[in-house]
């Protein structure tokens, strides 16, 4: 199995020495597989931009281990710096474009990283990636002809034109309005996919998390996950929110309102606590439902490979009826409901009991309408009931054919209901979401 392009174990970096020594970094550790894009935030001298440099090989690690593309860069001699800093491409906030080169001509900087290209060869590869990020009818305006936003693109440009194995940015959108900051970073995600690159983005933009695979927070030289960074980011507003509001003397404010203005109050202090319960429902509804969807996908495909199935199913318990909510083919067998007591899945939401059947169509239970729907023969099943925490059956899962053609066993079913015991508190918060919205049309794949 190749090395992730980023391996770091208890990195620690300071600067300064004796009495003026301060350290930066600390006990970091952080592994970026091919292709993700991770997002560092964090508050200024947190030392985000120290992790980048680091990671980036403009300077040698001094604690613990950082492995990037397969260098180990603690203690690393120039020559190694050199060599991984060839392979990566760095986006800047100021774009560190040169004034006096044309668009093309500084792209062309990017091309020569490699030194394998001729002239001729970098040109050409230069005016192919600017084309690339709309910038075509630029490419022989200067630096100081172009929009902050463009000058970005050419500085992306710049970046890719050498088909690096990883690209890191800090801070790119800081200079730039909203549109403009939301095409850089969407153009810098779709030539990355395209190409396959790693990112590692430094940023205080919240508008760009979103194309982030994964979130990390460093704060005061460690490093946390984001979860845990809003979850005390928002402690701490409530905190200040409640310690200004407690500074309002509100038995004097009401005593000197008559009766309209006391309405008036009510009715403000009813709205703004309305809007932020709702601002607040559909943040989290929204944040957590993404959560939810890959996750439950995700978790399923990972367990049916995992215990040798075919495929993996989810079903939840709607009163009376189970519906099938995570599925690889759920688009193509639209909305399925099974009455608990009926089929396989009911049989088992309605007694609490597994069910494992080795040939499905010698179970009088088994509806075959679905694998006419699809194509696909069901042979061996495995259903296992989900109970909530407070032990009530709320959705079955299922196992579908195993891949050496044997029935499902004991076995099996003994490490399905270990890895459903886990999987089951995500799933249970997807039910109490989806009783709160009424819909679970936003966890289809």
């Amino acid at each position: 199995m190749p090395h992730p392009p980023v391996n770091i174990e208890a990195l620690g970096h300071a600067y300064g020495r004796g009495e003026l020594r301060k350290q930066v970094l600390e006990d970091i550790s952080l592994e970026i597989p091919e292709g993700e894009i991770v997002i560092v935030t964090g508050p200024s001298g947190s030392g985000k931009t120290t992790l980048l440099t680091l990671v980036g090989a403009l300077r040698s690690a001094q604690q613990g281990s950082l492995k990037v593309l397969g260098e180990e860069l603690r203690d690393a001699r120039p020559a190694t710096l050199e060599r991984v800093r060839r392979r990566i491409g760095f986006i800047f906030q100021q774009h560190n474009l040169l004034a006096a080169l044309t668009a093309v001509q500084n792209v062309e900087l990017g091309a020569r990283v490699s030194g394998t290209r001729s002239a001729g060869e970098r040109t050409k590869a230069a005016r192919a990636m600017l084309e690339q990020v709309g910038m075509a009818a630029h490419l022989h305006h200067r630096p100081d002809a172009l929009s902050g936003g463009q000058r970005q693109r050419v500085a992306i440009a710049r970046a890719l034109v050498g088909r690096p194995a990883m690209l890191l940015a800090d801070e790119p959108t800081a200079s730039l309005d909203s549109h403009s900051g939301r095409e850089v970073v969407d153009l810098m995600q779709q030539l990355a996919r395209e190409e396959g690159t790693t990112i590692l983005l430094v940023t205080h933009d919240n508008r760009i998390l979103d194309i982030a695979d994964r979130i990390v927070h460093l704060e005061d030289g460690r490093l946390q996950t984001y979860t845990e960074s809003v979850i005390a980011e928002n402690r701490r507003m409530m905190d200040t929110l409640a310690h200004n509001m407690n500074r309002r003397d509100m038995d004097a404010v009401i005593e000197g309102l008559d009766e309209r203005g006391f309405r008036n109050l009510l009715e403000n202090i009813t709205a703004e606590s309305q809007q932020f319960i709702d601002a607040t429902a559909r943040a989290g509804d929204r944040a957590y439902a993404s959560l939810l969807r890959r996750g439950l996908f995700a978790f399923t495909r990972k367990l049916a490979a995992m215990l040798n199935a075919d495929r993996a199913s989810l079903f939840l318990v709607e009163g009376d009826l189970l519906r099938l909510v995570v599925a690889d083919n759920l688009d193509q067998l639209g909305t399925v409901t099974v009455p608990v007591g009926k089929g396989i899945v009911g049989a088992v939401a309605a007694s609490g009991n597994a069910i494992r059947v080795a040939d499905a169509y010698e179970d009088q239970r088994f509806n075959r309408e679905i694998d006419r729907q699809t194509g696909y023969r069901t042979r061996s099943i495995l259903s296992l009931p989900v109970r909530d925490h407070e032990g009530n059956v709320f959705a079955v899962a299922q196992l579908l054919n195993r891949r050496d053609g044997a029935p499902f066993d004991a076995n099996d079913e003994d490490r399905f209901s270990e890895f459903m015991a886990s999987i089951g508190v995500i799933f249970e918060s997807f039910k109490l979401l989806s009783d709160t919205t009424g819909t679970t049309e936003g966890f289809r794949s």
